[in-house]
């Protein structure tokens, strides 16, 4: 009997609803537990990342157009899509150091959180909208629209259940985004884009990127056409350049950092706020 020689997946970038290599030509290896080659991921440049930003903006007016219910439609499409690839989002868990039982633990949560925020696409409105008293003969309306692009800087723990998190809660309110898979566990966040783009959600809405944060951090921060950035992450000298960077294009950004991504705080309508822009509006009455 002749040995097989195992044939190593190759993981590439997920921009605008395709799978690019990229285009610096880089990759970087993926590791077990026991140091054993698991795969080689794309390591994203620049150029990737400007190309996500376009494929993000171009994506904006039509996902952030599209009913609040739909949007919740597509957000329980994932879920299911995840349900249905449980043990191959179990199995690079455990491939990657996760404990089985943990393992299990986080897939479950991850399709639950996708659930979770699918309920609240046509609720939060409320939440953060009002109707203001005011002395004059009008109406005075508060209500929330989404902010536009951002980008984010996914953690390393825990690398799915953090990412469904953070797409779930960026794309419910009618954003797109651009994220920085993490760079130790990035298995789960390629097998994720597999599953978004079998699912209904519309190419450019979400875009993963796999590669390093020192190489991309700058690129991130100071992208003129990225409304907001959400550094999910946690290094000090890392989010001391960001706050420089963004300080120069006026960017919103965000630390926010979940002690385990389970607690309450992580699952809740106001992780969705820092990512609404909420504006006031003026009628006239009786004209």
């Amino acid at each position: 009997m002749i040995d097989h020689l195992p044939v190593l997946k190759t993981y590439k970038l997920y921009i605008g609803g395709k799978f690019p290599r990229t285009e610096s030509g880089r990759y970087f290896p993926v590791n077990d537990k026991n140091q054993k080659l698991l795969a080689n991921m794309c390591r994203a440049s620049r150029k990737d990342f400007r190309e996500a930003v376009v494929s993000a903006r171009s994506a904006f007016a039509g996902w952030s157009g599209r009913a609040a219910y739909n949007r919740g439609q597509i957000l329980y499409r994932i879920a299911e899509m995840m349900e249905g690839r449980r043990e191959q989002l179990i199995s690079e868990l455990e491939s990657q150091g996760v404990k089985s039982n943990l393992a299990k633990r986080e897939v479950t949560e991850a399709v639950d959180r996708f659930v979770y925020y699918a309920g609240w696409s046509d609720k939060f409105q409320q939440v953060f909208s009002s109707v203001n008293p005011v002395a004059t003969s009008h109406f005075n309306f508060t209500m929330p629209e989404p902010t536009g692009v951002v980008a984010v800087m996914a953690p390393d723990d825990p690398s799915l259940l953090s990412l469904a998190s953070i797409i779930s809660t960026v794309i419910v309110g009618g954003n797109t985004a651009i994220i920085l898979a993490s760079e130790t566990k990035p298995l789960t966040a390629i097998t994720l884009s597999e599953i978004l783009n079998t699912s209904d959600l519309p190419a450019g809405v979400v875009n993963i990127l796999t590669g390093f944060r020192e190489e991309l951090i700058p690129h991130f921060a100071s992208h003129m056409d990225v409304n907001a950035f959400w550094y999910a992450a946690d290094n000090q000298n890392d989010t001391k350049k960001i706050q420089e960077l963004a300080a120069e294009n006026v960017k919103r950004v965000c630390f926010t950092k979940f002690r385990t991504w389970r607690e309450d705080e992580a699952e809740s309508p106001y992780v969705i706020e820092p990512f609404l822009e909420i504006k006031t509006t003026w009628h006239p009455v009786g004209y």
